[in-house]
C-alpha cells in the first residue's frame, strides 16, 4: 500500500481524495495556486505545497511543477481527480518516469481512449455500436459527401474534444463551411489538435453512462449506470442513479457492453463508458472517461462502494475487495452540481467572496464541498463549488430529500444555480422522468422563486418600505445577514426604490 499520495487538483475532489487518503491510512500532499492557499484541501492535507500563479497553465496544468513538488514530497502515488490533468497521457507518462504511480489507467490506454476517433475505432473492433459517423476528413468535397451520406442535422467534433468544445451542430448544408472553421479553430486552441470529425446528431436521446472498475488481477465489476441527460451546453448539471429509462434487460445489455470495452482495451482503474440511448431502445457509445467523474457520488449511493478508495487500493497492485455478484443497486441517488452561476442571467459567472455557508443535513443528505465562510471564487476555475447528493428508498423519496436540502442550502456572497435546481426538482416532466438531452434548452424559462424566502423577501421589502416612510434616513437592518447583504446591494444599485426579491435571491442562494 502506499505510504504518501500527492493529489494534483484543487476544490472539493481535492479534499475528497484527502478523506480517502485518511480512511486507508495514508498521508496526503495537497498542491495549491496562489488562490488557494486558503482553501480546505490545503489545510486538511499533511502537507502542502504553492506550485505557481492563479492561471491553471501555471499551476494545476504545469506537469514540470508538480512532478518537481512529487520528488520532493517524496510521494509514491498521484491522484489526477478530475479535470486539469486527469486525462492527460503525458503526465501520466512522466509520473511514470520518474517512479511514481499515476493513480488511473496506463499512459497508453489513456491516449487511445483520449482520441474519440481511436476510441471508435476500438469499441466497433470490440463489437461496441457507436454513433453513425467518419474517420478524420480534410477534403472539403470529401466532408460534403459524408454529411449527406449520414443525413442532417450532423455534429462537427473535434478528435481531442470533451466538454462541449471543438463542438458545432449543423443543420443544413449551407451551415457545414462555417461550422468547420470555428470547430477547427476552437479545438486546435483549446487541445492543440485540429482534427475533426462528423457524427449523426441523434434527437431526442438520453445520455446513459455506465461505470466500471477493474483490476490488475483480471477482475472487471460494472457498478450500474447513471441518468446524465440534464445538460446545458453540453455540460451535465444534475444526475441520478440509476435510470428511469432502464429497466433490467437494458440494464444487462448495458452492462456487457461495458464490461466488453473494458476488457477490449485492457483497462485498470475506476472509468466510465458514455452512451446514447434513443426512444427505440437502440444503443450507441459516445465515449470513455478515463478517470473519477464528477457525478460519481451517486453511484457510491446506491452500490455503498468508495471508488476513491477502491481506486487507490487498484493502483496500489491490490485486488477489488468485491465481485460481480456482490454489487445490488440499492435505492435512488440524484446529484445536483451547484455552480457559481446566475441562472436569472444566462448562467453568468459569480465572483467574490462567499461571506456565509449553511450546509444542509438530515437523512439521505451528502454534500461533496470545499466551501467555507471568507472562500474567494475566482474567474480561474470551474465554476463547481459543491455536490448536493440526497439518496432515497426510491425515486420519490430522493427527490422530497433534495428539495429540502436545496432550501437549507444558504451560500451568501455569490449567486449560484440553487434556483434553477429547485425549479427543475419541481417540473412535473422531471418528476415523472420525461427526460432527454435537450430538457433544459426546451423547457427551462427563469422564473421567480417561491416558498419560505420569497415570504421573508416581501416582508423584508414591507419592512423597509414602512421605514423608509417613517423616517427619511437609509435604513439599517440589523439581523439576517443574508437579507442585510442583499440590501446593501439593492442600494448600491437601485438607491432607494424597493425592488423584487429576484436580486435578493441571488445574494442569498
Amino acid at each position: 500500500m502506499f505510504r504518501k499520495i500527492l493529489i494534483a487538483n484543487r476544490g472539493e475532489i481535492a479534499l475528497r481524495v484527502v478523506r480517502a487518503c485518511r480512511d486507508l491510512g495514508i498521508r496526503a500532499v495537497a498542491v495549491y495556486s496562489e488562490a488557494d492557499r486558503n482553501d480546505l484541501h490545503v489545510r486538511h492535507a499533511d502537507e502542502a505545497y504553492c506550485i505557481g500563479p492563479p492561471p491553471a497553465r501555471e499551476s494545476y496544468l504545469n506537469i514540470g511543477r508538480i512532478i518537481e513538488v512529487a520528488r520532493k514530497a517524496k510521494v509514491d502515488a498521484v491522484h489526477p481527480g478530475y479535470g486539469f490533468l486527469a486525462e492527460n497521457a503525458d503526465f501520466a507518462q512522466a509520473c511514470e518516469d520518474n517512479g511514481i504511480t499515476f493513480i488511473g489507467p496506463s499512459p497508453q490506454v489513456i491516449r487511445s481512449m483520449g482520441d474519440k476517433l481511436r476510441a471508435r475505432q476500438l469499441m466497433q473492433e470490440a463489437g461496441v455500436p457507436v454513433v453513425p459517423g467518419t474517420e478524420e476528413l480534410s477534403e472539403q468535397e470529401e466532408i460534403e459527401e459524408a454529411a449527406t451520406r449520414i443525413g442532417f442535422p450532423i455534429l462537427v467534433k473535434a478528435a481531442a474534444g470533451g466538454g462541449g468544445r471543438g463542438m458545432r451542430t449543423v443543420f443544413r448544408a449551407e451551415e457545414l463551411p462555417a461550422a468547420l472553421e470555428r470547430a477547427r479553430r476552437e479545438a486546435a486552441s483549446a487541445f492543440g489538435s485540429g482534427v475533426v470529425y462528423l457524427e449523426k446528431y441523434l434527437e431526442p436521446v438520453r445520455h446513459i453512462e455506465v461505470q466500471v472498475i477493474a483490476d490488475h488481477h483480471g477482475n472487471v465489476v460494472v457498478l450500474g449506470e447513471r441518468e446524465c441527460s440534464i445538460q446545458r451546453r453540453h455540460q451535465k448539471i444534475i444526475e441520478e442513479a440509476p435510470s428511469t429509462a432502464v429497466d433490467d434487460d437494458l440494464r444487462q445489455r448495458l452492462m456487457e457492453l461495458a464490461r466488453r470495452a473494458v476488457t477490449f482495451v485492457g483497462y485498470r482503474s475506476v472509468g466510465t463508458l458514455e452512451f446514447l440511448l434513443d426512444q427505440e431502445g437502440n444503443i450507441n457509445f459516445l465515449e470513455m472517461n478515463t478517470r473519477l467523474q464528477v457525478e460519481h457520488p451517486v453511484t457510491e449511493m446506491v452500490t455503498g462502494v468508495d471508488l476513491v478508495a477502491d481506486q487507490i487500493l487498484v493502483a496500489a497492485g491490490e485486488r477489488l475487495p468485491y465481485r460481480q455478484e456482490d454489487i445490488r443497486l440499492r435505492g435512488w441517488a440524484i446529484e445536483c452540481r451547484i455552480t457559481a452561476e446566475d441562472p436569472f442571467q444566462n448562467f453568468l459567472p459569480s465572483v467574490g467572496t462567499v461571506t456565509y455557508v449553511s450546509v444542509p443535513g438530515g437523512p439521505g443528505v451528502r454534500v461533496d464541498s470545499a466551501l467555507y465562510d471568507g472562500m474567494e471564487v475566482t474567474y480561474y476555475y470551474d465554476p463547481l463549488v459543491a455536490k448536493l447528493v440526497t439518496w432515497g428508498r426510491d425515486r420519490r423519496q430522493a427527490i422530497a430529500r433534495m428539495r429540502r436540502a436545496l432550501r437549507e442550502f444558504k451560500i451568501v456572497g455569490i449567486s449560484t444555480n440553487i434556483p434553477f435546481h429547485l425549479q427543475v426538482l419541481e417540473d412535473p416532466r422531471f418528476v415523472a422522468g420525461r427526460l432527454d438531452t435537450r430538457y433544459v434548452e426546451k423547457h427551462y424559462r427563469p422564473r421567480a422563486e417561491r416558498g419560505d424566502e420569497e415570504r421573508a423577501a416581501v416582508l423584508l421589502a414591507a419592512l423597509l418600505a414602512h421605514s423608509r416612510r417613517a423616517s427619511p434616513r437609509p435604513v439599517v437592518v440589523d439581523s439576517g445577514g443574508g437579507w442585510r447583504l442583499g440590501w446593501r446591494r439593492f442600494q448600491a444599485r437601485h438607491g432607494h426604490h424597493l425592488i423584487g426579491e429576484r436580486s435578493l435571491w441571488r445574494r442569498n442562494t
